[in-house]
């Protein structure tokens, strides 16, 4: 008797093993296979915040429909030993994973990065509401470091502030990235393009790289046409050489505490440090952040010995070597109207 049963006891326990191994198989399975979607898997964003732990991150993974059981999760979390080292942040996760993809995303913190676009020339001020647009930093904390001396130092950087040092680029940030590591990432952007090479340029004419950044950008400030950079900037090289004032719009409008639009003659006559019009020589510091063509451009300035130049309204401008020039330009395109950028030295 005991022989006749011994096949069926093996048939059981064999059958019993192959439905815990499916039955696993099935725990252990994306909720949804990928074969079942019609059209692409749209992810579901799930935020880890500080302090979940394993078994409430599997019960909202349950409760989202995108594992099939909180229990598999967890003891899935047990052999990876994965409690207490999910990292924070947001992960985009969808029901045609299986849990153990889904769980090398927690551990591995590969959260969600989100793309911000800084134009060149951008303000501390003007980039900072980029942020808070993206739901990505506190505008005022970003702008707070921005003149915080202690953290300036702390880059190894001589300057009142990080205007001008915070390089316009597209950068990815997770959305709840530090704002100092942001800050930082910026900063470490502009010496990936201020290379040594341009570093040993600047000593070569006589400036420092807070000297470049700040003619930088005021060219960034003065035109938008990537052609004329350098025409604007052998401009400014040349006042700067003869002691004329610079005589910059930009530099005036940076310095006022309210700019309406409309520059008035008696923004021009104010004490600002910015005010070209009144102060010789370069503004105490960068009035925004330029990018790498301006940073060029003030590095190497057109050869020319033009001295003004004047808006054509069309984006473009007219450059001219002489004051008699230069008043038959503004004769021309400007006539009667309050002339943009450098006016004719006094």
């Amino acid at each position: 008797m005991m022989r006749g049963r011994i096949p069926w006891l093996l048939i059981a326990a064999a059958l019993g093993a192959l439905v815990a191994y499916v039955s696993i198989q099935w725990l252990f399975s994306p909720a949804v296979p990928t074969s079942d979607f019609a059209r692409p898997i749209q992810p579901t964003i799930i935020e880890v915040p500080e302090g979940m732990t394993l078994r409430q991150l599997a019960a909202r993974l349950e409760r989202e429909q995108l594992i099939r059981s909180q229990m598999a999760f967890l003891l899935l979390g047990k052999l990876m030993a994965a409690d207490r080292h999910i990292k924070v942040g947001e992960y985009a996760v969808h029901a045609g994973m299986r849990p153990s993809e889904m769980l090398t995303e927690f551990l591995n913190g590969h959260v969600v990065l989100y793309q911000v676009t800084i134009p060149e020339g951008y303000t501390v001020v003007e980039l900072a509401q980029v942020f808070a647009q993206q739901g990505l930093a506190d505008p005022e904390a970003l702008i707070g470091l921005a003149h915080d001396r202690d953290f300036i130092q702390s880059l190894a950087i001589e300057a009142a502030s990080l205007e001008g040092y915070l390089f316009p680029n597209t950068y990815k940030f997770a959305r709840r990235t530090k704002p100092k590591e942001i800050v930082k990432e910026m900063v470490e952007g502009l010496w990936h393009v201020f290379t040594p090479e341009l570093r040993q340029r600047a000593q070569e004419i006589h400036m420092t790289p807070h000297q470049v950044l700040t003619l930088a950008s005021v060219i960034e400030k003065e035109t938008g046409s990537a052609e004329e950079r350098e025409l604007i900037s052998a401009v400014f090289h040349n006042r700067l050489r003869l002691g004329i004032p610079l005589q910059s719009d930009p530099t005036v409008i940076y310095g006022l505490d309210y700019f309406d639009g409309n520059l008035r003659k008696k923004d021009l006559d104010s004490k600002s440090p910015y005010n070209t019009y009144r102060v010789r020589g370069l503004p105490p510091g960068p009035i925004a952040n330029p990018g790498l063509g301006a940073l060029r451009a003030a590095l190497y300035p057109a050869p020319t010995k033009h001295l003004y130049f004047v808006s054509r309204n069309d984006g473009t401008h007219q450059f001219s070597s002489t004051l008699a020039e230069h008043n038959r330009a503004v004769d021309k395109y400007q006539r009667h109207r309050v002339v943009k950028a450098v006016r004719p030295s006094a």
